[in-house]
């Protein structure tokens, strides 16, 4: 049965009724469908980078100075050979600790406790894009502080810099495992106050077991640095200083952060779902 348009003539003051489930008649616009992506964790990274250079270019600036001021005082302590080489690794990698790991807590614990979950819920936008995007825009200012404090690092114990290429592997990867973490702890914590704390405590765990040589730690502080996911970006950068380096270690201890990398995203990604709805 085919369906003709009917023309009617209506009276001042007439109401016309839609059939209910009609989206005209309610006058609401329909949902927009959800972005890709790809397209929406580029405007995340885009809107977060934009919002975070203003913020936190000062603090990346102290990150800096704290790295490199640990291994003036350091220098004193280990004149060079393996030593040397754990503790410019270490310092350099406590810069990406300090602004992926403890900057993220704060900022997403911060975000929840403002409500500020509450504006990306109502995007059409993946869970994962957010996450991503704010986590990749965080890790993307370690960047000049991580090389610079390298290099800073290798002058002040003559170490080489001819390697130092790997800097170009070992921040994204080691910067997408700690921000990961950051995020889920800022987001998994009850309180805004919580959420600095762990933060907090998580950089001061990546300069006590990333800096210190290895071998000077007692055997279950060891432990403890091997269930940290940043040790193995600083074993990865420490082995580059070698004069024959070990690349296939170096690429064992990449590949570990990678993992580690995903897996700490994925569940950051758990946490953001897990907030946004409550």
């Amino acid at each position: 049965m085919s369906i003709l348009p009917v023309r009617a003539t209506l009276s001042p003051g007439a109401v016309v009724t839609a059939p209910a489930g009609d989206p005209a008649a309610s006058g609401a616009a329909p949902l927009a469908p959800t972005a890709r992506l790809l397209p929406a964790l580029a405007a995340v990274y885009r809107a977060q980078l934009s919002r975070a250079r203003v913020a936190r270019i000062p603090l990346l600036f102290v990150a800096t100075f704290q790295s490199v001021g640990i291994m003036v005082l350091m220098r004193g302590v280990v004149d060079g050979g393996a030593e040397a080489r754990a503790v410019v690794a270490g310092s350099s990698v406590l810069v990406v600790a300090f602004v992926a790991l403890n900057l993220l807590a704060q900022y997403f614990g911060q975000l929840r406790a403002s409500g500020g979950l509450d504006h990306y819920a109502t995007l059409p936008v993946p869970p994962a894009a957010v996450v991503l995007g704010a986590a990749g825009a965080y890790a993307s200012f370690t960047v000049p502080g991580t090389v610079v404090t390298a290099v800073a690092g290798s002058v002040l114990f003559q170490l080489p810099l001819t390697h130092l290429w790997i800097l170009g592997a070992v921040v994204p990867l080691a910067g997408a495992a700690l921000a990961g973490l950051g995020a889920a702890l800022g987001l998994l914590a009850p309180r805004q106050e919580l959420a600095t704390l762990l933060g907090q405590l998580g950089m001061s765990a990546a300069l006590l077991l990333g800096v210190l040589p290895a071998g000077r730690l007692p055997e279950p502080i060891g432990w403890a640095r091997d269930l940290l996911p940043s040790t193995y970006g600083v074993e990865a950068l420490a082995r580059t200083f070698d004069a024959r380096p070990d690349w296939a270690a170096v690429g064992v201890d990449l590949g570990v952060c990678a993992a580690v990398g995903v897996l700490s995203l994925t569940v950051a990604t758990w946490a953001y779902r897990r907030a946004a709805v409550r």
